[in-house]
């Protein structure tokens, strides 16, 4: 249970359910920042909906890092397993690592708002394209997207895929 009383259930069931399908969504911010959730995704996430949502700045790349409530949680959870409060540098690390994270609330229409701050660090203007990473999703400017999908030549994905995937992967 959290401080809150409220019990923290594990939503990688639905976020799983959707990356087995691997469905990268195509969508619209309009002038606010509101993002509109596609209804595939908003079917697979049903229960993730009812929680708040986290946003936050990606470390590697300028997109924006969507968490459900719960899957948040359990980083946090990590994090306090790992880290020692007594040391600067885990402080340093912990500080740089939630800078900008922003909660959003899914409206009655089904949109959620994304910070003036964390659209300017994605440089989202209009289209967007809501793309599945394991336990989160990324929001990217599509225009971006679009650039770094290229940005990996097909033999190199070949490569990288072997290296990653491949028999001797993580030995």
């Amino acid at each position: 249970m959290g401080e809150s009383g409220k019990k923290f259930v594990p939503l990688a069931q639905n976020i799983s359910a959707m990356i087995h399908s691997f469905v990268t969504y195509q969508c619209k911010a309009d002038s606010k920042g509101r993002v509109t959730i596609p209804v595939g995704l908003k079917t697979v996430l049903d229960k993730a909906l009812q929680e708040n949502l986290i946003l936050k700045p990606s470390i590697f790349k300028p997109c924006i890092e969507l968490y459900p409530q719960g899957e948040w949680q359990e980083i946090m959870e990590k994090m306090r397993t790992k880290l020692n409060l007594f040391s600067k540098q885990h402080l340093d690390y912990l500080r740089k690592y939630t800078a900008g994270v922003k909660e959003a609330e899914v409206d009655a229409t089904g949109r959620f708002l994304i910070p003036k701050p964390l659209c300017e660090f994605a440089k989202i203007d209009k289209e967007v394209v809501l793309a599945p990473a394991l336990n989160f999703i990324e929001i990217w400017d599509k225009e971006l997207y679009e650039q770094e999908i290229n940005s990996i030549s097909e033999e190199d994905f070949m490569a990288l895929t072997e290296k990653i995937m491949g028999d001797d992967a993580g030995q």
